[in-house]
């Protein structure tokens, strides 16, 4: 047990969790705090924080909530800035906003385009900016963890502009890896596969979800917390400490499936 703490233990670590009022990434945001980390939740509704900052504070975490609308630069500046004020530095970042869209390519108009890589890309661009520039400067180990997506590795029928939002964040991280390595950042891509908390269009579609069951070997979705290891792992400066640029797929097997 004192190996697995050495290498997992995130006690005086400051971790940004972008999104973490969202399922998904509400449930890493809950585990980084577990392993010691303090954890701020950014989205954009107070009230979908309360959960999660009542599950931190009921096991003696440390955690707050800083509201922004990440698909504006300003609001990532300003969310820097209130987490050096509050909590003195930054040493993880995880770009977990997001959105779908499930409109027919040859319907899909420039503002749903532009408004699918706002959120998507767009705030993922921009805090790595902001955030990489504050790791380069502060010159100790940083971590950096995107959220990816299966669609944005291989064809997912019916998610266009999604997919090609998150097809840019995985080449975005693989870039900034290769930039970085230097600076002791390291920059990851989480990738998940069928998470029905995380994919609305799911809900209520049988037959699409029969579909994707049926393209997973395991033959069910994920829970929310089936990539919190995966997280801990890039997160730590220890067990992650030579890992960088790498994509680790979190999908039941679908992505092993050919026919």
């Amino acid at each position: 047990m004192d190996y697995l703490n050495s290498l997992f233990n995130l006690k005086g670590q400051v971790a940004v969790v972008i999104g973490g009022t969202g399922n998904l990434c509400g449930s890493m945001g809950i585990a980084l705090a577990q392993a010691g980390a303090e954890v701020i939740l950014v989205g954009r509704n107070p009230e979908n924080a309360i959960e999660k900052l009542a599950a931190i504070d009921a096991f003696g975490g440390k955690s707050w909530f800083h509201k922004a609308d990440v698909t504006r630069r300003e609001d990532i500046d300003d969310l820097l800035t209130a987490a050096l004020l509050r909590s003195e530095k930054v040493d993880i970042l995880v770009n977990g906003a997001g959105m779908g869209s499930g409109t027919p390519f040859l319907e899909i108009n420039d503002d749903e385009m532009a408004r699918m890589m706002e959120i998507n890309f767009n705030s993922v661009f921009h805090a790595c900016q902001i955030f990489g520039d504050y790791f380069i400067k502060r010159n100790e180990p940083c971590s950096i963890i995107n959220m990816g997506s299966m669609s944005g590795k291989m064809p997912v029928s019916g998610i266009f502009a999604y997919s090609a939002a998150k097809a840019a964040v995985l080449n975005l991280s693989k870039n900034l890896a290769r930039e970085w390595a230097e600076h002791d950042i390291r920059v990851n891509t989480l990738v998940p596969g069928f998470f029905p908390t995380a994919h609305a269009s799911l809900q209520g579609d049988e037959s699409r979800a029969l579909e994707i069951l049926r393209h997973t070997p395991m033959s069910r979705f994920g829970t929310s917390d089936e990539l919190n290891a995966a997280t801990l792992m890039l997160a730590s400066h220890r067990a992650g400490s030579f890992i960088t640029g790498t994509e680790i797929t979190i999908d039941g097997g679908f992505s092993a499936m050919t026919i």
